[in-house]
């Protein structure tokens, strides 16, 4: 019992570092994917406003993408504390 404690502590921050990495993969490609939903339904409802709609679609993709990598990085961060 005591060396499965043990396992588990070691191996415990490289657990929380992967679910850390997989959760802002997952919440990226949600946020995006909401991000491309809105843009479409924006373009087909108002065509005229199609290059706004874009260049802040992007601009959002790309702030999500930030958050996401940036939350990556954190989790690996942890995993070697």
């Amino acid at each position: 019992m005591l060396a499965l404690l043990e396992t588990l502590a070691n191996n415990g921050p490289g657990i929380g570092a992967g679910l850390a990495a997989g959760l802002a993969a997952v919440g990226a490609g949600l946020g995006i994917g909401r991000i491309g939903d809105a843009a479409g339904n924006g373009i087909a409802r108002q065509p005229e406003a199609a290059d706004l709609i874009k260049g802040n679609a992007i601009l959002l993709a790309a702030l999500v993408e930030g958050v996401a990598l940036f939350a990556a990085v954190i989790g690996l961060l942890m995993s070697f504390k």
